[in-house]
């Protein structure tokens, strides 16, 4: 790809979750085509009560920028003036943006010569209020068009989710599933914050239906969230039993395994990545996905489904399975690369 690129990306969030499991993998392969890259999170916010840290993930991946930035939306007395000040004295090349704090951050004090990047994960961030840039990645077909209707003349490309290659189908899905302590057929999952944008409780409706038809049937539910406790409810008023498992939030290897174990992926909604990451990991790992007409589950699923309980049992009895090309982690990456390099030494706003 050329010269080597000084790449900082800025992520104001304390979590791993939503875009943050591309921001790695992109960042991964960035590095690995030769530049130096860093990712730059939300330091002031260290507490979790559902989802995982951020800190610990980036720093094991060798990845965590340590120039001082705070990055909060929960800023210290000062804190976005402190951190202008220090992003503008930085040394690098590009600053890739993924949401709107750091963008704002980044488009009033980046460094000279910089090229300012954004990536657009869900449609709420795409409007006549977002920041100028010099280029924008976005997370669907539709929004991409959007941009093109907006912004006319910015540089603007679809981004794909970077899946890792240990998403693989499992060599011993029996004795996987022994080990998950998992025994029914068909094998269900939702894997997603337990919010009511995923519609957890459609899926815990129609997995009832179901399971009237294939008593041996089970569903799980990997994540936490807010509405746990109502679920679990739920579920105990259905009389579910042991056909619901709540497997709490998994991460990394374990996760992995889940989703090598199930035969069928539903994915009922989606929250601030719309590039629907899951759906191409559990088609990786050789599992069939169900998902609704949201972001690009459109692209990546089995079959669209409309989001009651008729039109998920519909889908599941059809059985289909469609082919689909995913671009491979160094297609994305490069892409990406190639849009930095059209920034350099241009800009479309600066005075």
């Amino acid at each position: 790809m050329g010269t080597s690129l000084r790449i900082l990306h800025l992520f104001a969030s304390p979590f791993f979750s939503g875009p943050a499991e591309f921001i790695a993998q992109l960042a991964l392969v960035q590095r690995s085509l030769g530049n130096s890259v860093s990712v730059a999170i939300d330091r002031r916010r260290q507490l979790a009560y559902s989802e995982e840290l951020a800190a610990e993930r980036f720093r094991s991946l060798d990845l965590l920028d340590d120039s001082g930035l705070e990055l909060s939306t929960q800023p210290s007395f000062g804190g976005p003036w402190k951190d202008m000040a220090r992003l503008h004295s930085l040394d690098v090349d590009i600053l890739h943006c993924h949401f709107s704090h750091d963008h704002w951050i980044a488009r009033l004090a980046r460094p000279k010569c910089a090229s300012l990047i954004r990536s657009l994960h869900a449609p709420r961030s795409l409007g006549f209020g977002t920041p100028k840039a010099d280029a924008f990645t976005v997370a669907t077909p539709e929004m991409l068009k959007e941009m093109k209707l907006r912004r006319p003349g910015i540089r603007s490309i679809l981004h794909t989710p970077i899946v890792d290659e240990v998403f693989v189908p499992s060599s011993d899905i029996l004795g996987l599933r022994r080990r998950l302590g998992l025994w029914g057929e068909p094998i269900i999952g939702m894997v997603s914050t337990f919010q009511k944008s995923r519609r957890h409780m459609l899926g815990l409706k129609a997995f009832k239906a179901l399971s009237l038809e294939c008593p041996q049937a089970q569903f799980i539910l990997v994540g936490d969230g807010i509405l746990e406790k109502d679920l679990r409810l739920e579920a105990q008023r259905l009389k579910l039993g042991e056909n619901v498992l709540f497997r709490g939030y998994q991460t990394q290897e374990r996760f992995v395994e889940i989703l090598q174990a199930l035969d069928e992926l539903w994915i009922l909604g989606l929250g601030n990545d719309h590039a629907a990451r899951a759906a191409i990991q559990a088609r990786a790992c050789g599992v069939r996905v169900l998902g609704v007409a949201e972001g690009a589950l459109r692209t990546w699923v089995d079959e669209v489904v409309e989001p009651n309980e008729e039109g998920i049992l519909k889908a599941h009895r059809r059985k289909v399975r469609r082919q689909v090309v995913v671009p491979s982690k160094l297609e994305v990456a490069e892409g990406i690369l190639e849009l930095y390099a059209k920034t350099r030494g241009e800009s479309a706003f600066r005075t």
